[in-house]
């Protein structure tokens, strides 16, 4: 079942991915060679609870083995996604995906950025390119009337055209009161298929792309999704709400690229 959220809903959605943006980006300030995901994975929890919030993915719930140990996921390289922090120091040339929710006064946030680690190479670089601007194709193919497809189809279409691949097997979805509600939001599809997008949708849109082949494999933690090909994937993440009939943007890297900029 779909909720559409009401104005004061939105507005808490609001605070809950601006906490989320925030996170991120104290985060992305220690993001340098020698720091651990562990590290940042502390740091972060410690400022999710300081905020009165709690971290959402702590804890989580898998159906296949133990819940989440950690309040981010932490993917490097060839991690697609649900990396698990660690104790190995990041080196120049990774990138880390970090991906990061709350649940704040009822209401949750996610959102999700891949950082550069020193100097990365050219072909890294036009990944994390690529996929960043097929996120804001999805937002701007998110206005009411149209259909979920439409997302998926202006993401696809982009990273296509640029020779890289699109993961099936995860989608972004509905979020609300729950972290993870109904639609499922892929990464692919066909324009003017799916559910209709209506006023009060809130969902989080999050393209996770690869340089390569687009299979993918499960490690034995049951969390870890790596590539088949040991080639890179980058995943950005936007929380974002259908309000006046266009898309809202309820998250924000606008802090996260003013510290990128500065190296």
């Amino acid at each position: 079942m779909i909720f559409l959220k009401t104005e004061d809903e939105i507005g808490l959605m609001r605070s809950a991915n601006q906490l989320v943006s925030k996170t991120l980006t104290e985060v992305g300030k220690l993001i340098k060679p020698g720091v651990t995901t562990k590290h940042l994975d502390r740091l972060a929890e410690e400022f999710i609870r300081d905020h009165k919030a709690i971290p959402t993915f702590l804890g989580y719930p898998n159906p296949y083995g133990s819940d989440f140990p950690a309040s981010l996921c932490t993917s490097v390289n060839d991690v697609v996604v649900h990396g698990i922090p660690n104790d190995i120091p990041l080196v120049d040339g990774d990138i880390v995906s970090v991906d990061c929710g709350v649940l704040l006064e009822g209401f949750n946030g996610d959102s999700c950025y891949t950082f550069r680690v020193g100097e990365v190479s050219d072909e890294v670089n036009e990944l994390l390119r690529i996929t960043k601007e097929s996120l804001y194709k999805g937002i701007d193919a998110s206005y009411a009337g149209k259909r979920i497809g439409d997302i998926g189809a202006a993401i696809q279409n982009h990273c296509e055209q640029h020779g890289f691949g699109v993961v099936r097997e995860f989608v972004g979805h509905g979020i609300g009161k729950d972290m993870h509600e109904d639609p499922q939001v892929p990464n692919y599809g066909k324009l003017g298929s799916g559910k209709q997008i209506k006023n009060g949708l809130c969902i989080a849109i999050e393209p996770m792309i690869v340089q390569g082949s687009r299979e993918i494999w499960m490690m034995p933690d049951k969390w870890t999704i790596k590539t088949r090909d040991g080639k890179c994937a980058a995943h950005y993440e936007h929380t974002i709400a259908i309000h006046h009939g266009k898309p809202e943007i309820l998250s924000s890297f606008e802090e996260i690229e003013k510290i990128e900029n500065q190296y």
